[in-house]
């Protein structure tokens, strides 16, 4: 293992949303290997080590990715649907985290692979809550191929 490696990889242009999904991440000791990035661009960049990213090693990470669905740019369903028709990516688990309570976008998150997908708790506690058991889940007790 390299030093380099992310562990979680977070897609929110919601500062606040970014605060408080680390702040739960950290108090769940889980803080320490997350890159943040903003948009739907940024986000398939990291994924696929291109535009400033392209020194990245594409074996270091991440092991989850915690998706926003509207995002500047890119879509979060477009972000999705990328990674998961990639032989190299389509294993790395997609959590979509979403205020989006529409049908639809649940449908499609579903269709094109996420593994998960979680709406936003608009309470301060259940938001820290759920984050904290999401990053303990998929880092610590989820068995993800190697």
């Amino acid at each position: 293992m390299t030093q380099n490696i992310i562990e979680i990889l977070l897609v929110e242009d919601n500062p606040r949303d970014v605060e408080m999904t680390l702040r739960a991440l950290k108090k769940r000791n889980l803080a320490n290997k997350v890159q943040v990035v903003t948009d739907g661009a940024e986000a398939l960049d990291f994924i696929f080590a291109k535009g400033k990213y392209s020194s990245r090693n594409l074996a270091d990470g991440p092991k989850v990715i915690l998706l926003d669905l509207k995002l500047p740019k890119i879509s979060g369903l477009e972000v999705l649907k990328a990674i998961k028709s990639n032989e190299t990516t389509k294993i790395i688990p997609v959590v979509v985290l979403t205020s989006s309570q529409e049908e639809k976008d649940l449908v499609e998150s579903y269709k094109f692979g996420v593994n998960s997908y979680i709406i936003k708790p608009v309470d301060f506690d259940k938001f820290i809550e759920s984050v904290g058991e999401l990053g303990l889940y998929w880092l610590l007790i989820n068995k993800p191929p190697v």
